[in-house]
């Protein structure tokens, strides 16, 4: 997954758990406009979120966050 894209993840994960705590659940697409203006950068979450980690639909915000901090640089 590219940098851009893992620093978004971080930020959006931050961001819904400090507005609403740490067992915020969220799905790839709150890292996205309601609008899909970025189709291969949305495919590559979701391949990521669906494919690769065999995640729920919905799922802690504070998970995301940690596996996607795990992945480095």
């Amino acid at each position: 997954m590219r940098k851009a894209l893992r620093t978004k993840i971080i930020q959006v994960c931050e961001d819904k758990i400090a507005a609403k705590g740490d067992n915020v659940g969220l799905s790839f697409y709150a890292f996205f406009a309601n609008k899909n203006d970025n189709p291969e950068l949305l495919m590559e979450a979701a391949s990521w979120w669906i494919k690769q980690m065999k995640l729920d639909h919905f799922e802690k915000a504070v998970k995301i966050k940690a596996l996607v901090e795990a992945m480095g640089d």
